[in-house]
């Protein structure tokens, strides 16, 4: 009775098992990119949702600065940050454009924007945050 592995077995395990991985590794990052960038766009919806209910609550205006390496909601008049959280740069995900600020009125209704668009990538995957004056958000 032979115990073990030929030279030629193992090397066939190891070829099959290679082929595998080549198959199955770029698929696998690109759902990996996926995922962060609509991590990354959720952040940046709750951000948007935590700046204008902390601006009706205390009935004045809240400021929310995006950037790439960080989310920062503040009183307009007051330089002490209320919430901070890493941007979308600490897991691997560009924001297009620079760092904005958007503003919010006690009322909720964002003052001087009409618009803001967030274009998040990581390697194939894109998203794009559209935040209306309104409050109303969508994500494609």
């Amino acid at each position: 009775m032979r115990r073990g592995l030929s030279l030629l077995e193992l090397l066939l395990a190891i070829a099959v098992a290679g082929l595998l991985l080549g198959i199955g590794l770029p698929s696998l990052a690109a759902v990996s990119d996926g995922l962060a960038v609509r991590q990354e766009a959720r952040r940046i919806v709750a951000a948007h949702r935590r700046a204008r209910i902390t601006a009706i609550l205390r009935s004045r205006p809240v400021v929310l600065s995006v950037s790439a390496d960080s989310l920062i909601v503040r009183a307009a008049d007051d330089p002490d940050i209320d919430w901070k959280e890493a941007g979308p740069l600490s897991n691997g995900v560009v924001l297009a454009g620079g760092p904005r600020q958007i503003t919010f009125s006690p009322v909720g209704i964002t003052v001087g924007v009409a618009n803001a668009s967030f274009t998040l990538t990581r390697g194939s995957a894109a998203r794009t945050v559209i935040l209306s004056r309104l409050g109303r958000l969508r994500v494609e």
